[in-house]
């Protein structure tokens, strides 16, 4: 090693460490915009646009609007989502899918929004609740249909057939009694 290098090196040093110093001095006299989370959470800002958490639509009444098609199943790109469905029979004799379960895994998901821009009937949205620490990974599994789905009443019997016939045995007796005089 010459002097040359040694001299040239030692500048070189210097003046990293005089760019160093320029930038930390630059964030020693900016104001801090450090947000204090745990303390500040009633007035901490989230924007509008953050996913968080996958969540159900429900309206006033508690019903929501899934017909547990699977296209939110299909269009995710790692399998978060999982629905089961069973099939019930309606008031007027058809069958149709319900939806069971719709079970979502927060800990696989990619917040990708494919699932919410496939869903045809807007059932299911993001939320920006983004507190989700847990300490197992089988916690994040959760249930989206929390609330039980209300059953769709059984048809009434028709009274009117019932109504017909003791009006149709008066009317023959009337009919009867003017024969007779």
């Amino acid at each position: 090693m010459t002097i040359k290098d040694y001299f040239s090196s030692l500048f070189k040093g210097t003046w990293s460490l005089l760019q160093g110093m320029q930038v930390t001095g630059k964030e020693l006299v900016t104001p801090k915009i450090t947000k204090q989370y745990p303390e500040n959470r009633e007035h901490l800002e989230i924007a509008d646009r953050f996913r968080a958490t996958l969540a159900f639509v429900y309206d006033s009444e508690g019903n929501h609007k899934c017909i547990a098609c699977g296209l939110c199943q299909m269009n995710c790109p790692n399998g978060t989502i999982h629905i089961e469905t069973k099939m019930v029979e309606m008031p007027d004799g058809k069958k149709k899918r319900k939806l069971d379960k719709y079970m979502y895994d927060l800990g696989s998901c990619t917040f990708c929004q494919l699932c919410v821009l496939s869903c045809p009937h807007g059932a299911i949205e993001f939320r920006n609740d983004f507190e989700q620490a847990v300490f197992t990974r089988s916690k994040l599994v959760q249930q989206l249909n929390y609330l039980p789905e209300k059953e769709v009443p059984a048809p009434a019997p028709q009274p009117a057939k019932a109504a017909e016939a003791p009006a149709a045995a008066g009317a023959t007796k009337v009919e009867e009694n003017k024969e007779n005089k």
